[in-house]
């Protein structure tokens, strides 16, 4: 290896980031509060009827769900009570909930560049202050509907959230997990967002188990792993790598996101009939991953229902 890597990488390892990814696969050594290494997230409870068809479910299946992610079309598309029913059912359901605020296309009616080909490269983000004034807006009513998780991928509105939660401006239990549209995959830039106050990470869905390993190095907060993802965004299902995800990422989320693209299955008109029997659909792929689990690593460890870190709703 030249005199020039091995500096750069020396250098890396100072700043507490690895100088090489993970490919010893190392255990974490790392794990939740309870000493679980892995969760259950399962994303899209886009309406009331969707979160009450997730929780039959899972009930009827006997699998726990620790944390939901809901409205992923916007939460601007929601009415206020509807709000409010949600949040009531996750308490009652001991499920942590992190809510999208806003609506899918985002605020800003001149920002198309982000639809065409090139412009898809590019992370989300807010342009302007108006923008970021409408889309806190909208986490402070979710926050008074009950809510205290939200999705976020802008790293400006992330560093004004984190001060207003500094100074009491918003509830102080109040979570930030950092979407996979910041695009994240690697251990320097986990670090960073973990710097800025974000409480979970959700890396970019294909990153292999050595990058994975050495972004657990890095940081301490849990990471939300893709297991399954949709067509658009590659399809693949991961769910015989999950014993080594758990392993090297603990502690962790498996996440579900099936489905031909999420612009299609995110959009507020499709029907609530069809999220209500969708959901089910990730709650069984949950249920395989949990099978495969229990036949390839009964050693790793997962939480039970209501753990006593989740940060639940106050409806």
């Amino acid at each position: 290896m030249s005199d020039v890597l091995n500096k750069i990488r020396d250098f890396m390892e100072k700043q507490g980031i690895p100088g090489r990814d993970g490919y010893d696969l190392a255990a974490s050594g790392k794990a939740f509060a309870d000493g679980a290494n892995f969760r259950i997230e399962i994303a899209g409870v886009e309406r009331a009827t969707t979160m009450e068809s997730m929780i039959k479910e899972a009930d009827r299946r006997n699998i726990v769900i620790h944390r939901a992610i809901a409205a992923v079309g916007g939460s601007t598309y929601c009415d206020f009570a509807e709000l409010k029913d949600m949040a009531q059912m996750a308490k009652d359901a001991q499920i942590e909930v992190i809510m999208t605020v806003g609506h899918r296309k985002g605020w800003d009616t001149g920002a198309k560049e982000m639809t065409t080909s090139e412009g898809q490269m590019q992370g989300f983000r807010l342009r302007g202050s108006d923008n970021i004034s409408f889309h806190i807006a909208d986490i402070m009513r979710n926050i008074e509907a009950g809510f205290r998780g939200f999705l976020v991928y802008d790293e400006g509105v992330l560093f004004i959230l984190n001060k207003m939660r500094e100074q009491g401006l918003i509830p102080k239990e109040t979570i930030f997990k950092f979407s996979v549209f910041g695009g994240y995959c690697s251990a320097a830039g986990a670090k960073v967002v973990e710097s800025m106050g974000a409480n979970s990470l959700n890396p970019i869905s294909d990153v292999s188990l050595p990058i994975l390993s050495s972004i657990r190095k890095a940081v301490n907060i849990p990471l939300d792993i893709y297991t399954i993802i949709v067509n658009s965004f590659g399809g693949n299902f991961r769910g015989y790598e999950c014993p080594e995800i758990a392993k090297v990422a603990s502690p962790c989320y498996f996440k579900f996101e099936p489905g031909t693209s999420e612009g299609d299955i995110y959009m507020p008109w499709v029907t609530e009939a069809w999220h209500a029997g969708f959901i089910k659909e990730k709650v069984k792929i949950a249920a395989i991953v949990m099978e495969l689990m229990e036949r390839h690593a009964p050693e790793m460890k997962t939480s039970p229902k209501g753990a006593k870190d989740l940060v639940l709703t106050k409806p």
